[in-house]
């Protein structure tokens, strides 16, 4: 799933390559992604795009006033082209879901792999029409986002820190890969209850995020929108890497599955040695 240092990065793409350019045409090929009908998704035909946004996960094109919002949601993707598609676009035939075209030929695809679809497309007059943007919590790139405001959110939060680091009310931007990326750089354990860390524990955690979403999109700044996930892949620590060696310790980054994802972490620097149990089968081991 694209996160915040890759929509980032999608969205420094698209200022370079798409900022000035007027939009000749959009092709709906499946309607499904479409969340809002006024003002219709044809209007956007024949404006100037004049900016270029991020808001949490979502992606902002601002074309005369008139925003394109995008959620790539798990299995989406923004595929750009220097020239005109090689051939017309069929509606059930591959992950194609929405052509953009620009007018000196170039544009972007949207697409989705899979058969969970949740690839959301959003034509607004403002972005804070778009439910997902309005419910955001703070940017942890701003300058808002303090130590002390992270104080604030896991003061009484009842919760395991994985979980509320991925709740896009509480911090926008932050999925499954960089959560389990944050806990790992600031050696704590997925499962650890927000409201039980100390001052100095949400000092180094509040380092670990902002630490870590600013090395990933520095590693990302100027790439190509086809290079961004091999990017992210090489980048990641332990996420994705479960049996492979920690890079800190050397000991064996270990797995968490649930239903629908898993969490990867290093028992050494992370749970003091002790592996944590399966959700599917048990509690965490105390």
């Amino acid at each position: 799933m694209p996160e915040l240092p890759e929509v980032e990065a999608l969205a420094g793409f698209l200022r370079e390559r798409a900022v000035g350019r007027a939009i000749a045409g959009l092709d709906v090929i499946a309607v499904s992604v479409l969340k809002t009908y006024d003002p219709p998704i044809t209007a956007l035909g024949g404006l100037t795009v004049t900016g270029v946004a991020r808001h949490g996960k979502f992606l902002d094109l601002d074309a005369d006033g008139l925003h394109l919002v995008v959620h790539l949601a798990r299995a989406g993707w923004l595929r750009w082209r220097d020239g005109p598609p090689t051939g017309p676009a069929r509606p059930r035939k591959g992950p194609l879901a929405l052509r953009l075209h620009l007018d000196d030929g170039s544009g972007f695809d949207l697409t989705e792999a899979g058969t969970r679809k949740g690839l959301a497309v959003y034509a607004v007059r403002d972005p804070a029409e778009v439910p997902g943007i309005a419910a955001l919590g703070p940017d942890p790139l701003s300058e808002e986002f303090t130590a002390a405001a992270l104080a604030e959110i896991v003061a009484g939060a009842r919760t395991q820190i994985k979980g509320l680091l991925r709740d896009q009310r509480v911090i926008a931007g932050i999925g499954n890969a960089y959560s389990d990326e944050v806990l790992h750089a600031a050696r704590m354990s997925p499962f650890k209850i927000a409201a039980t860390l100390t001052g100095d524990e949400v000092e180094g955690l509040h380092q670990a995020i902002v630490t870590t979403l600013r090395d990933a999109v520095g590693r990302s700044h100027g790439l190509a929108a086809g290079d961004l996930k091999a990017e992210k892949k090489i980048g990641l620590r332990v996420h994705g890497r479960a049996g492979q060696k920690c890079p800190v310790c050397g000991d064996t980054v270990r797995e968490v599955s649930y239903a629908d994802r898993a969490l990867q972490y290093c028992p050494t620097c992370q749970t003091g040695g002790k592996p944590l149990a399966d959700r599917r089968m048990s509690r965490l081991l105390k």
